[in-house]
């Protein structure tokens, strides 16, 4: 069990547990997850946390997809988004890079999901280790994860 599997139970939403045996060696963790489990990449989204004005931010976008970083800036309404480092990420969370859930994580920090996951039934992320994912509907993961939506892939993504 993750802390992501357990706030799902503990909220009492709809979620499908996937598992696929996780390749190291493979390039991008979200685009293997869509390999393996056979699903459309636009379907699969991948867990970013981001640095907005020194505060530690969630954005979730397709993994067919880059983050936008002024877009998400506009959607927080902050002056300015980068990236951390992968450790600052890892102890924000209590997730290992590649396996980050926005679900269940160590600190509440505010997210934004890209708005392309209204366009499915249900969507995919990260079950909180590499090689788990966790199918469940766009606004069941909005109502667990207390996001916002908004458009904040990159152009062109």
């Amino acid at each position: 069990m993750t802390p992501a599997v357990l706030a799902l139970r503990a909220a009492g939403v709809a979620f499908t547990v996937h598992k696929y045996r996780h390749d190291r060696h493979h390039a991008s963790y979200g685009l293997e997850a869509a390999e393996k489990l056979g699903v459309d990449a636009a379907r699969v989204f991948k867990t970013l946390v981001a640095s907005a004005d020194g505060a530690l931010v969630v954005g979730i976008v397709p993994v067919s997809g880059r983050l936008d970083l002024k877009a998400i800036a506009r959607a927080l309404g902050v002056r300015a988004v980068g990236m951390p480092g992968p450790d600052e990420a890892e102890r924000a969370t209590g997730y290992v890079a590649g396996g980050i859930s926005p679900i269940g994580q160590r600190s509440s920090l505010p997210t934004v999901l890209d708005e392309s996951a209204l366009l499915f039934d249900t969507v995919f992320v990260s079950g909180g280790r590499r090689g788990l994912e966790v199918e469940i509907a766009p606004a069941d993961l909005i109502e667990v994860t207390g996001a916002i939506l908004a458009d904040i892939r990159s152009p062109g993504s």
